[in-house]
């Protein structure tokens, strides 16, 4: 390993970004975290963004992870407004501007839904993808990551859930929860994501980095874990499914691609990373 390596995180105040940047520098790496949510002028939607060159062209590798998303809350309020699509272009306008100019190792986190064509989410995945190709830069795909969020506005599935427990007793589902869903634990994902950079001269733009389990868990059962959670902790927590079903969930091209099992697999099981989610939260909490 080089413990000289200078790598930017663009978006480091994500939900995978933070873990990343901390599990990098636990590692020994010269860590540049880049993230609006840090300073103003690092504003990745300005054009143009003289900070944000620099700190490319200083970089030795770059992982593109910076995003306007979040949950499946915050995307059926957000996605299709103007602010969503205009935030999104301009920002991947000047990050893949930047790295084509100064000619940087990268990688760019898609999406499982970049297929999907009815997802403006999902469609400015795929066009990040198809500047990642004409850079020749490396593409991975993000399957249900969860852990510790600072945006709870933004809140995926399972940190969503904790928060309505601790905050309101009930578990109230946007969906009856039998969609089943391959859950990855954010250290798992560190790890996957340092392996990708570490055998990046063996790998291409055209191969399938799916950051995923291959095990399939549904959302009633994510709800019965974490309801199980609070009541050994002696609070009664209700779950309460809704009508709907998860289309998304149901495409038929909604399948993960085992490529990346060749070297790197997860180790954190669903109810092990449910675990200690709870418990980071639970404390946060107890302060309160």
């Amino acid at each position: 390993m080089n413990n000289n390596k200078k790598v930017t995180i663009l978006g480091s105040s994500g939900q995978i970004g933070a873990y990343l940047t901390e599990y990098l520098r636990d590692k020994g790496y010269f860590v540049r975290e880049f993230d609006i949510v840090n300073d103003t002028h690092e504003d990745m939607t300005h054009i143009p963004n003289a900070f944000l060159r620099n700190v490319i062209m200083d970089s030795d590798f770059v992982f593109f992870l910076a995003f306007d998303v979040g949950g499946s809350h915050y995307l059926k309020k957000y996605q299709h407004t103007f602010k969503f699509i205009d935030n999104n272009a301009r920002m991947m306008a000047n990050v893949f501007g930047y790295l084509d100019d100064y000619k940087k190792p990268f990688v760019f986190a898609s999406s499982q839904m970049s297929n999907m064509s009815y997802s403006p989410y999902g469609v400015m995945k795929r066009v990040g993808e198809m500047y990642t190709k004409s850079l020749d830069g490396l593409i991975v795909k993000f399957w249900n990551v969860y852990g510790i969020e600072n945006d709870m506005e933004k809140a995926h599935v399972i940190t969503d859930f904790i928060r309505k427990g601790f905050e309101t007793g009930i578990i109230d589902m946007m969906t009856d929860g039998t969609e089943a869903r391959e859950f990855l634990y954010a250290e798992d994902c560190c790890e996957a994501l340092e392996s990708v950079m570490q055998n990046y001269d063996q790998l291409t733009s055209d191969d399938e980095l799916h950051i995923t389990t291959g095990n399939s868990t549904t959302i009633l059962e994510i709800a019965q874990n974490i309801q199980k959670l609070f009541s050994n902790i002696g609070k009664d927590v209700i779950i309460k499914p809704a009508k709907s079903k998860d289309e998304v969930q149901k495409d038929a091209r909604n399948v993960s691609d085992p490529f990346i099992q060749k070297f790197w697999r997860s180790t954190t099981s669903v109810k092990e990373g449910l675990t200690k989610v709870f418990y980071e939260m639970k404390k946060n909490y107890d302060k309160s």
